[in-house]
């Protein structure tokens, strides 16, 4: 038995410990968003709808303004038609409208921040503007950081059981 067989039944035995994220929904909350953040996820796009001065006021980390009659030529030109897009405005009123123009443009993978910033702002998620109220840390979305801390998590919840 050669050491890559024996590191193959080692890592059989290991738990899974790398955390999935959540489906995307076309209603989605907060928390949804959040976790995949958290998760270090590179392959969403958040698109926030919201006038100009609003999103300048405060957004959610990453987010990008677009401005709704400019949406679908936007996506168009910078999404592909696959990628996971979050997308949030003023009201979710705001949202499904803005969110309904993109699935009539080809994009499946679209969900409506349900609550918009306000939600956000209650889970404490990331902010960036004038006034966000505190600068997001070093490690916020760091993945390695996060992986750690799930793991550390679920040990805790194991020795509980």
């Amino acid at each position: 038995m050669d050491i890559a067989d024996n590191i193959s039944k080692l890592k059989e035995k290991l738990p899974n410990v790398t955390p999935t994220p959540p489906d995307l929904h076309p209603q989605a909350t907060a928390h949804e968003l959040k976790s995949r953040l958290k998760l270090g996820e590179q392959a969403l796009t958040i698109i926030d709808v919201r006038d100009h001065d609003s999103y300048r006021y405060g957004h959610i980390q990453g987010a990008m303004n677009v401005d709704q009659g400019d949406l679908e030529q936007f996506a168009k030109s910078s999404l592909e038609p696959n990628r996971d897009i979050y997308i949030y405005g003023a009201s979710d009123e705001e949202t499904a409208e803005a969110a309904n123009s993109l699935r009539q443009a080809g994009y499946s993978r679209v969900a409506e921040l349900q609550g918009g910033l306000k939600a956000w702002q209650e889970i404490y998620g990331a902010m960036e503007g004038i006034d966000s109220e505190k600068p997001p840390s070093e490690g916020d979305y760091n993945v390695k950081s996060r992986l750690e801390q799930f793991k550390d998590e679920r040990d805790k919840e194991n020795q509980m059981k």
